[in-house]
C-alpha cells in the first residue's frame, strides 16, 4: 500500500497512543508502515512536521452539538466538556500539544469557532472576542494539562495546614474527584463571565 500523509499520521497517533511522543521516532513510525525510513522523508520532513499533522487530524474530530437555542451558559458548558472527553481519547498527544504546541489552536479549528459563537451570543462586543476567548482556551486547556498529567490529582490531595484532615465524627473526606473539579473550573469561568457583563451593563446604564 502507497504511503500518504494521512496513512502516516494516523500510524503515528497509534504509536503516540502506546507509548507516549517522546517514543515516536521516524525509524520506528517506518517499521510500522513497513517502509524505508528515507520514504517518509518524500511525504513529512521531520518528527515536527508529523506531530502537528497529527494534532491538525485529532483537532478536526472534535465535534459538539452547538446547542445554539440553549442559554451560553449551557453551551459552554457543553463545548468544554466535549473538548475535555477528545483530551482523554487521546491524552499522551493532547497533553503534549497543550504544553508543547503553541499553535495547537487555529482560527478554524471547531472549538474556537464554537467558542467565538458562543461568546457573541453571550454578548461579548465583536472587538474583545479574541481575548475573551484566549483567556477562556487557556484556562480549560490549562486545567487539562494538569489533569492528563497527574498534577491536578496530586495539587487536589494537598491538605492546605489549617484544614482539619477528618470531622469531629472521625470522617475523612473523599479523594479528589477530576469531573467535580472541572465542573467547578466551568462554574468558575461562567460566574466570572456572568459577573463581567453584569458589571458592563450597570456600566452603560450609569452613563445614560
Amino acid at each position: 500500500m502507497p504511503l500518504t500523509e494521512a496513512g502516516i499520521y494516523a500510524a503515528a497517533l497509534r504509536l503516540i497512543d502506546a507509548d507516549g511522543v517522546e517514543a515516536l521516532t521516524m525509524r520506528k513510525l517506518a517499521t510500522v508502515l513497513d517502509a524505508n525510513p528515507m520514504s517518509l522523508y518524500h511525504h513529512v520532513p521531520n518528527k515536527e512536521a508529523v506531530l502537528r499533522g497529527v494534532a491538525r487530524m485529532v483537532g478536526a474530530q472534535f465535534r459538539t452539538v452547538t446547542l445554539e437555542d440553549a442559554p451560553w451558559q449551557e453551551r459552554i458548558r457543553l463545548l468544554a466538556t466535549d473538548f475535555r472527553t477528545l483530551a482523554h481519547r487521546h491524552p499522551k498527544l493532547m497533553g503534549y500539544s497543550f504544553s508543547h504546541q503553541p499553535g495547537f489552536i487555529q482560527r478554524e479549528d471547531p472549538f474556537l469557532v464554537a467558542l467565538t459563537a458562543i461568546l457573541a451570543a453571550a454578548g461579548v462586543p465583536l472587538s474583545e472576542i479574541p481575548e475573551m476567548s484566549a483567556a477562556v482556551s487557556a484556562v480549560v486547556t490549562g486545567v487539562l494539562t494538569a489533569e492528563l498529567n497527574g498534577a491536578l490529582h496530586q495539587w487536589a490531595n494537598i491538605k492546605p495546614p489549617t484544614v482539619p484532615t477528618a470531622d469531629e465524627n472521625g470522617h475523612t473526606s473523599p479523594g479528589p474527584d477530576e469531573d467535580r473539579i472541572f465542573r467547578l473550573v466551568l462554574d468558575t469561568i461562567i460566574t466570572g463571565l456572568e459577573g463581567r457583563f453584569a458589571a458592563e451593563r450597570d456600566g452603560q446604564g450609569a452613563g445614560r
